[in-house]
This record gives C-alpha cells, sequence and structure tokens, in this order.
C-alpha cells in the first residue's frame, strides 16, 4: 500500500511534556514529506495558535478545534461552530460551580476569567497569546471549548445534550481539564472528510495520538499509533502502540511502516 498522508496530534504527540520537539521526530516528518506523504497537525488547539508548529515541520495543513476547521495548504475548507445554545448551557454551570472556559473562534482564545489560578495555569502549559475576555457576541463564533474544572471529578456537575461528550486533556496537571466534543465534529470527521476531498483512500492514510479525543481520528485511518504515553482506554482505538513521545515514538512508527531509515 502506497501511503498518502499522515495525521500528527501535537501535545503528547509530537510536543514533549517540556514543549520541545524531538529531534527523530522532526526527521522522521520531513523524510515522509521527501517521499511525497502529505503531512497534517490535527489537535484540539485552535489554529491560530499553532502555525508556529506547522512552520517549524513545513507543514500548512491543519485539523483543529477538535475537527471543527479544516485547513489544507493554508486554504480552509470548512468551520462548524458550535451551537450558541449548547455554550450558554456550558457557560451558565461553570458560573454556578466557579469554573472556568476556553472558547476558541478561528481567531482568538476567549476566557470566562483572564485571572484564576486555573487559567493562569492552563496558559502556562499551552502558550495561548491571543487571549481576550468572553464577551456574548462572539457566542455565535465558538468552534470549540475547554472546561477548566476544580478536580478530575468535576464535570460530573454538567449534564450533556446526545452528541456531546466530554474529552480528559491528557497532559500532566491538566486532568481536572475536558474539552466539550461533538460526536458529529471530531478529529475523526474531519479526517474522513479530507480523505474524501482528497481521493485519499483510508489504507492509505496514517495517523498518530496519544488522547482520547484522537480515538476517532485513530480509526479513520488504515495505520493508527497509539503513543506509549497515550491514556489506556485509547489503545483499543489503535492498531498500532509505538514508544512514548519521549522516546522516537513517532520516528518508530514510521520505521515500522518502512518509511524511515
Amino acid at each position: 500500500m502506497a501511503f498518502k498522508i499522515l495525521f500528527l496530534d501535537i501535545d503528547g504527540t509530537i510536543l514533549r511534556p517540556d514543549n520541545t520537539i524531538e529531534h527523530s521526530t522532526k526527521e522522521a516528518i520531513a523524510q515522509v514529506q521527501k517521499i511525497g506523504i502529505e503531512t497534517v497537525l490535527a489537535t484540539g488547539r485552535p489554529v491560530h495558535e499553532i502555525r508556529e508548529i506547522g512552520r517549524k515541520l513545513n507543514i500548512n495543513s491543519y485539523i483543529g478545534y477538535n475537527g471543527a476547521l479544516a485547513i489544507f495548504n493554508n486554504e480552509e475548507l470548512f468551520a462548524e461552530p458550535m451551537e450558541a445554545h449548547h455554550v450558554q448551557s456550558f457557560l451558565d454551570v461553570a458560573k454556578k460551580y466557579n469554573h472556568d472556559i476556553v472558547l476558541y473562534t478561528n481567531n482568538k482564545n476567549y476566557f470566562t476569567s483572564l485571572n484564576s489560578p486555573e487559567v493562569k495555569r492552563f496558559n502556562e502549559t499551552f502558550h495561548l497569546r491571543r487571549n481576550s475576555l468572553f464577551t456574548d457576541d462572539v457566542i455565535d463564533d465558538i468552534l470549540g471549548m475547554t472546561l477548566l474544572t476544580k478536580a478530575e471529578n468535576g464535570k460530573g456537575v454538567y449534564s450533556l445534550d446526545d452528541g456531546i461528550f466530554f474529552s480528559q486533556v491528557n497532559i500532566e496537571g491538566m486532568h481536572h481539564c475536558y474539552d466539550v466534543i461533538r460526536e458529529k465534529v471530531n478529529k475523526g470527521v474531519g479526517v474522513r472528510f479530507l480523505l474524501n476531498r482528497l481521493g485519499i483512500p483510508k489504507e492509505s492514510a496514517i495517523a498518530f495520538g496519544d488522547g482520547m479525543n484522537d480515538k476517532e481520528m485513530l480509526q479513520e485511518v488504515g495505520e493508527g499509533f497509539a503513543m506509549g504515553n497515550a491514556n489506556p482506554n485509547l489503545f483499543s482505538y489503535a492498531k498500532h502502540k509505538t514508544t512514548t513521545v519521549t522516546n522516537s515514538g513517532i520516528y518508530n512508527g514510521l520505521k515500522k511502516l518502512g518509511l524511515v531509515k
């Protein structure tokens, strides 16, 4: 099978805990690009915050906001904002329990507070820069959300409508944070859309991930890899398990497929 495209999660897959990228990861990505394999960053992060990573890796294609936005070679292909009444319901509960929320549009990160300890830790971890205080006038533009609760079980106070679920952020110190995922808008949907748009069969696609927000993506490709440091619940959704993000996980996975030396 000739492989045509590679989808890569960022945090815990490309980026190590110290926010650096292993040399072996950079080398592996460069090698597959050299043989004509398209590379796409697929992340829960907002695209406006990851373009610097894309430039470092010579990548201009993205699936962002857990599948709510797709960009291929700098051309926006689709965007799917959340329904305003869903956004408002989360805002109401967060206010009641003194939780914070990060709400992402295609050009900014909007916080319900800019000064709480949880927000400061979140920004220190993810290095978000284009930040503003949330106002109601952007409620129709929200592509994704992250809840910053007070404890790992803090999501229990939220009632979920059908088709919406939580994905715990798989970063040390951030396990009290949850991405809000839509069943019809997730990384897997974005991957399937891009494959159909480019005329690439599933069997010619590869993906690497480490969090539960990657499970749909790993199932939409022929060769899905869970990182060695992945959420243990992810392994059953992956065809392969590779080594950790700090031990050449991407390189070793691509080497297993015979794509890198």
